[in-house]
């Protein structure tokens, strides 16, 4: 892995305003805080796991790193380039290499194209230049790289599995040959056993094409299985960030150890003696979040001054930061 840190992430903010639930014309709007105030820098090759609840920001956040959806306060640094107030031209030119895969593998590829059309889509909006046997080539070869059949190309992708589905997204956003792959969520729709096989192929081509991952997921042992470091989100903001090993043998924030504690041990003697902590109480609204530490409403060892303070991300040792007062 390469020393080089190509995407920095500095402090990035994504507000809505939503609309309040009133006849009254007048009513005010409320600010719905989906990400606020996430900070990171990323590596050449590296992987960095992400993870927490539904609704914690995880998928708002890899959308605004891409600017699908615009950051209302923040930077986004990619290569020594801040991408804030950028054009749709300046990131036109950026988009060739950072790719995203998407959650749900059939319906993020278009049903009226074949997996030839769908795959050689990129390589049409960013090498126009390109012939069209020299595309097919391409195209072909990048089947095969996923595991995909030559003779599937003119398919269409209702006529695969989920499993497939995914391979052609996959193929989708390594066909340009980018430098960072944003996978949001991307075995969470698919069956155990393909997981893996979606997981192990990502790993092998990052490492044939040294790329970095931003790799999203609800699942740790999945996350641990890639990763090379790991963010834990909360409510928009992140509760800890660490390398993988550091995280999973010695958590430091509160919410971090209750994530573990509900993954399951494939040992059977250590699953009957474990302790689940589980958490009391639901995740509160972003729309009206707690004032202080924004985990203090459901954390088992919150002090009077949590519901005050709110915690810094601060770097305790050996690279481990977390964002809790009492860690």
């Amino acid at each position: 892995m390469s020393e080089q840190t190509i995407l920095s992430i500095r402090n990035v903010q994504v507000h809505f305003n939503v609309k309040a639930k009133s006849k009254l014309p007048w009513a005010p709007s409320r600010t719905l805080k989906a990400v606020d105030g996430v900070s990171f820098d990323l590596k050449a090759g590296e992987t960095l796991g992400v993870v927490g609840e539904s609704g914690c920001g995880k998928s708002t956040l890899s959308r605004a790193i891409l600017n699908l959806i615009p950051a209302t306060h923040g930077e986004i640094v990619w290569m020594g380039k801040d991408l804030s107030g950028a054009t749709t031209k300046q990131w036109h030119g950026v988009r060739r290499d950072i790719q995203m895969i998407f959650q749900d593998p059939l319906a993020s590829l278009d049903p009226r194209m074949t997996v030839g059309q769908i795959i050689a889509e990129p390589l049409r909006e960013h090498r126009p230049g390109m012939s069209k046997d020299e595309m097919n080539q391409r195209v072909r070869a990048m089947m095969a790289k996923v595991g995909l059949r030559e003779q599937m190309i003119n398919r269409y992708a209702h006529e695969f599995s989920g499993g497939q589905c995914q391979r052609i997204g996959i193929a989708r956003a390594l066909i340009v040959e980018p430098k960072l792959i944003v996978c949001d969520e991307p075995v969470s729709a698919l069956d155990v056993s393909i997981q893996a096989q979606i997981v192990n192929l990502l790993k092998s081509l990052q490492q044939e094409m040294k790329l970095a991952l931003i790799f999203i997921a609800h699942d740790l042992a999945v996350v641990k299985h890639i990763s090379d470091r790991v963010m834990v989100m909360y409510l928009g903001h992140v509760m800890e960030l660490a390398d993988k090993h550091s995280l999973y043998a010695r958590p430091r924030h509160p919410y971090t150890r209750a994530l573990l504690s509900a993954v399951p041990v494939p040992n059977p003697a250590i699953e009957r003696t474990k302790v689940v902590q589980i958490l009391s109480s639901d995740i509160p609204s972003p729309i009206n979040p707690p004032t202080g530490c924004v985990f203090h409403t459901r954390c088992p060892i919150a002090e009077a001054r949590c519901s005050r303070e709110v915690p810094p991300l601060r770097t305790l040792e050996h690279g481990v930061a977390a964002a809790c007062l009492l860690a």
